[in-house]
């Protein structure tokens, strides 16, 4: 029992460093990589941002750490992000490939099952994202949107008779412009 709140000292200094020196490093390459570093803006993304902290954990947390592989993996992660980001911005096709679809799951008081289906998302999820979005009534809420992240927006009615911009909707699955 003992041995889980036992360390040795020296074991401490290095554990620290490790952990200073690689957040120094996360952060350096965050700075010359750019903001989209640690975005959520699609799933890619996301799982990026994860592996960035796995590495930076298991570099802290390492037996014998080391700090400079740590700091070559978070670079290739950086780079592949980059590129991907690139190819993204370049074809569309390649953007379809990786990045999740956005998803219309609830529309003027219909639940979209179809929709929900695909996201794997359930009525009580979206209901919940609507009292998270302080929605009073099924009838404030014209429209609920799932994410290329998985986030979820509740687009609110703010007058009478009020229209979604289809410039918001355009690359949402389920969205016609009919209703």
């Amino acid at each position: 029992m003992q041995d889980w709140f036992m360390m040795d000292p020296d074991k401490i200094i290095w554990v620290a460093l490790s952990a200073i020196l690689g957040v120094i490093i996360l952060i350096s390459f965050n700075r010359m990589f750019g903001l989209r570093s640690f975005s959520k803006l699609s799933g890619f993304d996301f799982a990026i941002t994860v592996a960035f902290g796995s590495i930076l954990g298991g570099v802290v947390m390492s037996e014998n750490p080391s700090v400079l592989q740590g700091g070559i993996a978070l670079l290739a992660l950086f780079g592949v992000q980059s590129i991907f980001a690139f190819m993204r911005r370049r074809s569309d096709r390649f953007a379809r490939l990786i990045n999740n679809d956005a998803r219309l799951v609830y529309r003027n008081g219909e639940f979209l099952e179809d929709q929900m289906k695909r996201a794997q998302i359930t009525r009580s999820d979206i209901v919940a994202k609507m009292r998270e979005a302080n929605a009073l009534r099924l009838e404030d809420v014209l429209a609920v949107v799932v994410e290329t992240t998985g986030d979820i927006s509740v687009l609110h009615k703010t007058g009478d008779d009020r229209k979604i911009d289809t410039v918001l909707m355009e690359d949402v699955l389920g969205w016609s412009n009919k209703a």
